[in-house]
């Protein structure tokens, strides 16, 4: 059981932040914003992949007047990502964003950071502070002796205390780098010494492959401490492949119950059918199942039912044909070839 750090709450649109509110899945879109269509239907897909926040660049007027248009396709809520033009975050919120992102620290003058906080009062939107290991002031490089968690958290809070002086608090934070090590690092200490919402991620995390990978350490480390309370797993890839990333890391931890939590053993000389293969269509089958299930696809008798027993259902793979179980008691012997399809229609019986 993960004990999860009670932060401060904020709302993202209608999707709740921090608090005792469900861990939520965000990615970004690639396309050019501006593009009405192309981003529309790209945050379709990752709706239905299961993301619950898109964030997108508004590099100009023109991405933020898009927002109207995006906003009225869409079921999730949109944060604006801004970089360097208060401008642009004061058009943003104009146009139905329900969050900005910001680093205050390349914002410019105490002034233009006072006209978003504003704005953003006015029409009730959250602030997402952002800090990364790439963009810390060099004031903190100079005191804590490079980059490190000491001055990436202490960034972090410089730019809170800015929004706070002008009495913001609906903030939340994130503060990535692209070192595991050093990403799990600043959020914990930032963690001990704030309690607004995080936003976890390791940036620039690479390919699908290995990108994967290091967010899981990176992302899951935090999460088992009770640190986080949106997260994105940030690829150099489909934007659907961070959510369904994202997805699984919480699944994984049994914070995130929605859907199949499939398992598989890694096969071994005992296998005598293609069980690869049958992962793999399994996982096809059965991803647009969201029941809270939990299937296990086993190579041979060792493995299932006997150390899959707990699995709601089931398949024990023999000599080209495989029993299927549920809650470890078989129920039918069945070819390799129909295994699936079994699986599934017994199933569906229950259902």
């Amino acid at each position: 059981m993960i004990n999860r750090k009670l932060t401060k709450k904020v709302k993202v649109g209608n999707v709740e932040v921090g608090g005792n509110s469900p861990i939520t899945v965000q990615s970004m879109t690639n396309t050019n914003t501006k593009d009405v269509k192309s981003t529309v239907s790209q945050i379709k897909r990752l709706e239905e992949a299961g993301c619950e926040i898109i964030r997108m660049a508004v590099n100009d007027l023109e991405d933020a007047k898009a927002l109207r248009e995006i906003k009225k396709e869409i079921r999730i809520p949109i944060i604006s990502d801004i970089q360097f033009d208060y401008k642009l975050a004061l058009a943003a919120c104009e146009n139905d964003s329900d969050a900005i992102r910001l680093n205050p620290g390349n914002i410019g003058a105490e002034w233009k950071i006072k006209e978003v906080v504003e704005a953003c009062k006015f029409y009730n939107l959250p602030i997402r502070v952002g800090v990364n290991s790439g963009s810390i002031k060099q004031e903190f490089l100079d005191k804590y002796n490079g980059v490190n968690e000491n001055s990436i958290t202490y960034s972090g809070l410089e730019e809170v205390e800015i929004l706070e002086k002008y009495n913001f608090k609906d903030i939340a934070v994130s503060l990535k780098a692209s070192n595991v090590n050093l990403t799990i690092a600043s959020y914990r200490k930032f963690s001990e010494l704030s309690d607004y919402p995080l936003h976890l991620g390791v940036t620039e995390a690479g390919t699908n492959y290995k990108g994967t990978i290091k967010s899981a350490i990176g992302i899951g480390t935090l999460l088992a401490e009770g640190i986080g309370d949106t997260i994105r797993v940030s690829l150099t890839s489909d934007p659907v492949d961070e959510v369904i990333a994202g997805r699984e890391i919480l699944k994984s931890l049994g914070l995130k119950t929605e859907g199949i939590d499939m398992i598989s053993c890694p096969t071994c000389a005992r296998t005598k059918v293609d069980l690869i293969e049958i992962v793999k269509k399994a996982e096809d089958k059965f991803e647009k199942l969201n029941d809270n299930l939990t299937i296990a696809i086993m190579g041979c008798a060792v493995n299932g039912p006997g150390e899959a027993r707990e699995a709601d259902y089931g398949i024990a793979c023999g000599n080209k044909e495989g029993l299927i179980f549920k809650k470890g008691e078989i129920i039918k012997k069945v070819p390799e070839e129909v295994l699936l399809e079994e699986l599934l229609q017994v199933i569906e019986n229950d259902r």
